[in-house]
């Protein structure tokens, strides 16, 4: 029987029901909700709401925006630049409504576009970031109401659509799918969009006639302009959709009262593997599985989720790295039952997703993961979501032991609560904790790690204005055997204005400071930063945008105040009107290594170095049809030199359907000890046969582990929320003459479907 340790989970889940509700619905006051017929309101101070809009039939959904309420129920628009000339009308026509019915939400859109040629849509994919870089409508959801939070849904002119979640203005989760239907259609002087989202796809603050936020933005990207509903300062970009705290009021709405989802997702799976390297050898082993993934409502703000004989067959493979510190290399989250609500555990102003110095208090890929190899995972519970002002996210994870690497049973824990403070600030603690199950095999504990380990801590982040934030935290591990020297604290004020920028960070790791469920890049240092930009505007200029100007200087001791670190640089990049950009730098380095460094086949002996390097990059818009950067990087390493090439988020856009993505890292380093040159190279080529049909292979080749791997996936949302894929798997030694000999091969089919009640 699985030990998923139920008690506490239950406990936990009675203390948060029994949290105090916030009064009413939080937020600054806005403008009255508009009276019928009228569907939106402006107050002197730029102040924005919405009336929704109820229909008695259900919508139907096909894009095209012909029904008599369209003509009938006055249009929201007036749209206002952000980009290029901040607070004028956008030029072209944005117009959109907001309905619903007992079951659904809507919102459609109508975008007038005097150049429809010119429309930028090369994206079907869903969730691809390539969306945004093309025209596209896109709109925020804060269902609280919390001034912090929402989900974010973008959709393109060809039916590519995105959608996250948003946590504390600034972390994204590209993970969140929720279940909703869309369509997307042309008229005569544009396109056009519906969306139908379910209330069971969302979670909102309690009350049959709640107030929501809402904001809305169109890019344009013929002509680069973004345009908001509300006035959003142009020092945010298109990142200024997730400031809920300048959204519109949304008013109107008759929410269903007490709904609670209940979604069952069973899923089975074949596989046919080989591996050489296994002992013994393993040739076309045919396997197959099955498990199930649970979700249920036990308040309309708090879900929990359960996981059991959890599988990660379908997610797609990492893209290989070529590591040439002394530190490890972070790779992030790609399984779906971690995704969802992961912003909420992120701790003092750093997401799930790295912060790079900045530890990590909980990094999920410690779970399931042991060696660099796939662990099984038993089983699991978690509980997330919001109790009136507080955030809650419980995890308990447990995973089988893994004898071939000496992989025991281990329990995994995290309790993370958040609380709003004043407007648009929170202050939380976090715990997380990791152990062997009593009675479990022994052996080695993942990467390293102790029979029990256990981590707490306290932070706060505070925003203010539209461009400050002061983020701050304190943190202590206890682990068995270690004692002292076991804490890290960070304090940090960044200013984000269009014109100047102002970072100033100080962090401390102590050498026993160890979050075994998170990240830790870099211990045993006192960290402390300093950066400044200004970035002008040309007052008229058809070419570039805007010139930034940033210097950064970094200074890192140990924590015994020895000079370990020293890395200052300054940079200097054009911004263009169409989206290009310019960049060149210059900086030096000091650093000093306690031990030898071995990298690229090379040798680097202890001591301290100082050199300098330059670097310059170009990137070329996404909106055309061969796009990415090219960077050159070339100057003194260690004792030696380097140069390096390299070509990030390339893309070929052979059709809206089809895409090729490579990439390409080349370094060439030369030391006393010899030369050195490796590889990098992979290719993702992506077909989309509809918004929810698509075939991608990613094939890397890399001379630094002399491999070729390829990662074929197939995936097919046959009905909304229910999965077809089929993945294929290949790795091969190109150390061997001729043809690469087969080092592992895997092929598997996995589908799954959602029952919703």
């Amino acid at each position: 029987m699985l030990p998923l340790r139920a008690a506490a989970f239950v406990a936990a889940a009675v203390i948060a029901l029994a949290l105090p509700a916030a009064a009413g619905q939080a937020g600054p006051d806005g403008p009255v909700t508009p009276a019928a017929p009228a569907t939106v309101s402006r107050d002197d101070a730029g102040r924005v709401a919405l009336r929704a809009v109820r229909l008695e039939a259900a919508l139907h959904v096909d894009g095209r925006l012909e029904e008599p309420m369209y003509s009938a129920v006055p249009a929201v628009s007036d749209l206002r630049q952000q980009e290029p000339v901040e607070g004028a009308a956008a030029t072209e026509k944005t117009e959109f409504w907001v309905f619903f019915d007992q079951d659904r939400l809507y919102v459609s859109v109508r975008c007038w576009e005097s150049d429809m040629p010119g429309l930028v849509a090369n994206e079907m994919r869903r969730d691809n970031n390539n969306i945004f870089q093309g025209d596209h409508i896109a709109f925020l959801l804060d269902t609280f109401y919390d001034q912090r939070n929402g989900v974010e849904f973008a959709i393109n002119p060809i039916g590519g659509r995105w959608d996250g979640q948003i946590s504390n203005e600034s972390q994204i989760n590209a993970d969140f799918n929720p279940v909703y239907d869309l369509a997307v259609g042309r008229f005569d002087g544009g396109w056009s969009v519906e969306v139908a989202i379910p209330f069971k796809s969302l979670r909102y603050g309690s009350g049959r006639s709640p107030l929501w936020g809402m904001n809305v933005r169109r890019v344009n990207r013929a002509k680069n302009e973004t345009s908001f509903l509300t006035t959003v300062p142009r020092a945010l970009g298109q990142r200024g959709l997730f400031h809920a705290s300048l959204a519109a009021t949304l008013g109107g709405l008759e929410v269903p009262a007490g709904s609670r989802v209940v979604e069952v997702k069973p899923y089975v799976v074949s596989s046919l593997t080989s591996d050489v390297g296994a002992i013994p050898r393993i040739a076309n082993d045919v396997g197959g599985d099955a498990g199930v993934d649970a979700k249920i409502g036990i308040t309309q703000g708090l879900t929990a989720d359960f996981t059991y004989n959890t599988d990660f067959a379908q997610v797609e493979a990492d893209e290989q790295q070529i590591n040439l510190t002394r530190f490890s290399l972070f790779f992030p989250e790609k399984r779906e039952f971690f995704l969802e609500n992961l912003g909420l555990f992120g701790f003092g102003g750093v997401g799930a997703t790295g912060g790079g110095d900045i530890p990590i208090l909980f990094h999920s890929r410690r779970i399931g993961f042991d060696q660099g190899r796939a662990v099984p995972i038993e089983g699991g519970a978690r509980v997330t979501g919001r109790v009136g002002q507080y955030s809650l996210g419980l995890l308990n994870i447990e995973s089988d032991e893994e004898p071939a690497i000496g992989a025991p049973r281990t329990n995994f824990s995290v309790l993370r609560v958040k609380r709003d403070v004043l407007r648009r600030s929170a202050v939380g603690v976090i715990f997380t904790g990791r152990s062997h199950v009593p009675g479990a095999a022994p052996g080695s504990a993942s990467e390293g790690g102790s029979v029990s380990n256990q981590t707490y801590g306290v932070d706060g982040t505070f925003a203010f204005f539209d461009n400050l934030a002061i983020n701050s935290y304190w943190a202590r591990t206890h682990t068995g055997g270690v004692t002292g020297d076991d804490a890290s604290y960070r304090a940090q004020l960044d200013y984000a204005g269009d014109r100047y920028g102002l970072q100033l960070d100080h962090l401390a790791v102590g050498d026993n400071f160890r979050p075994e469920i998170g990240y830790v890049r870099r211990d045993d240092i006192r960290r402390s930063l300093g950066q400044f930009r200004f970035s002008p505007r040309p007052r008229a200029s058809r070419l570039v945008r805007r010139y930034v100007n940033t210097g950064t200087l970094i200074y890192v001791e140990d924590g015994e105040g020895h000079l370990d670190t020293r890395d200052w640089r300054g940079e200097f990049a054009v911004e263009f009107q169409n989206s290009d950009r310019l960049a060149a730098s210059y900086g030096g380095v000091y650093e000093r290594l306690p031990v030898p460094l071995r990298i690229v086949g090379l040798t680097v002996p202890a001591g301290g170095y100082d050199y300098a390097t330059g670097r310059v990059s170009y990137t070329f818009g996404q909106q055309r049809r061969v796009s990415g950067t090219a960077t050159m990087e070339s100057g003194e390493f260690y004792d030696g030199d380097k140069t390096t090439l390299t070509i990030s988020q390339g893309r070929l856009n052979l059709s809206p359907q089809l895409s090729i993505e490579p990439t390409y890292t080349g370094n060439w380093v030369t030391l006393p000890e010899g030369r050195s040159t490796t590889h990098l190279a992979g290719t993702r080529v992506v077909y989309t046969v509809t918004p929810t049909m698509f075939a991608s292979a990613l094939v890397q080749y890399n001379t630094g582990v002399n491999a070729v791997s390829a990662n074929v996936r197939l995936r097919w949302e046959y009905r909304p929320g229910s999965e077809l894929f089929v993945v294929f798997n290949e790795q091969r030694d190109t150390l061997t003459a001729r043809f690469p000999n087969l080092m592992n091969r895997t092929v598997i089919v996995k589908v799954n479907r959602l029952v919703r009640f």
